[in-house]
């Protein structure tokens, strides 16, 4: 069994210094050029790997050469313990994240996103639990890839998830607010579409722990960044960022991805001046640079540098170049300044 660390005050900051890239340090973007199958390259192959077994393929060509790469996985969690709880980041593929949540009273326990079935099922085995749960967050291979195998070998493992998105093994579909015991785990299942229109997230219950909540947010929210917007509006997306924003700044993010680095690389360009912003990407270049994890952040961090949940923030419209127009809903604007935001880092190229 691995060892816990409890988040002291659960916020992984910085030390104050200079800002920007510590000297002779080069960033090396996360996602290395053609290595991630869900850049934007066109609605048809978005559409064939979405939607065809071609996608599949492609996902088990991408296990195969991670699990070659990064035999240990991409990056060094450590897990996190709570009194009655513990959450295990399990590093898969190039840059994803699964998390095995166990009730360690009972030694029951559940998985979110278990891209890699065998590297889900060696945490499992050394943890020597019982997996009673999957909770998908949406129908890309690189979150959901793992269900059969993993249902195979567990048969009363149920798979959880929204019935708007195309879930392999999906047995037991969920409503919005829909909630989910696993021993004395609550899960809380929240619609967020916008990356996909059937996108969930899902939240641990503080209840019998006393602990902060805690947000699996698959492809919704990441360290500094969110999600492309493959299946929604600005509208859309916006609308579900602020459903996270809304659990209150304590709650704690667990994200899909390892993208935190070029997250916060592209966002002081945006915002040059923002001391908590060049805090954070002084951390995040020191633990990247010793192949450490990232997650977990708080909700209340994000929202002091993450410029997606910074739409209202005159400073960030105003290094946009963008007014609100007369007459225009406040929330119609923020949404123009997240498609603006989104629209850029799109296009943003790490060099």
């Amino acid at each position: 069994r691995q060892s816990c660390r409890q988040p002291a005050g659960h916020r992984a900051g910085p030390e104050p210094g200079s800002g920007g890239l510590p000297e002779g340090v080069e960033y090396i973007p996360t996602r290395k050029k053609g290595k991630n199958p869900m850049k934007p390259v066109g609605v048809a192959w978005y559409s064939l790997y979405s939607r065809t077994r071609l996608g599949y393929l492609f996902y088990q060509r991408q296990v195969k050469k991670a699990r070659e790469r990064y035999p240990q996985g991409h990056s060094a969690p450590q897990p996190c313990c709570f009194p009655g709880v513990k959450i295990l980041p399990i590093p898969v593929l190039s840059n994803n994240y699964s998390y095995l949540v166990i009730d360690t009273g009972s030694s029951r326990a559940a998985v979110i996103d278990p891209s890699d079935p065998l590297a889900v099922q060696a945490a499992i085995e050394e943890e020597g639990v019982m997996l009673e749960a999957i909770f998908c967050t949406h129908k890309h291979w690189d979150h959901s890839g793992g269900n059969a195998a993993l249902r195979q070998r567990h048969g009363s493992c149920k798979v959880y998830g929204s019935a708007l998105d195309a879930i392999p093994e999906l047995t037991n579909p969920l409503a919005d607010r829909e909630k989910v015991s696993v021993g004395c785990l609550t899960f809380e299942a929240l619609a967020t579409p916008g990356h996909t229109v059937g996108h969930m997230v899902y939240v641990l219950d503080r209840g019998p722990f006393g602990t902060p909540p805690c947000l699996f947010s698959g492809d919704l929210l990441f360290l500094a960044g969110c999600g492309e917007l493959f299946e929604g509006s600005p509208e859309t997306m916006l609308a579900s960022l602020d459903v996270a924003v809304g659990l209150g700044e304590d709650t704690l993010l667990w994200p899909g991805h390892e993208y935190a680095l070029e997250c916060l690389t592209f966002a002081i360009l945006l915002e040059l001046d923002n001391p908590a912003l060049e805090q954070k990407l002084q951390w995040v270049v020191q633990q990247r640079q010793e192949k450490r994890s990232t997650c977990p952040s708080t909700l209340g961090e994000e929202q002091t540098y993450n410029p997606f949940l910074r739409t209202h923030r005159p400073e960030l419209q105003a290094a946009l170049g963008l007014r609100q127009g007369g007459g225009e809903h406040p929330d119609a604007f923020r949404a123009r300044v997240l498609k603006e935001v989104r629209r850029r880092k799109d296009l943003y190229k790490a060099t």
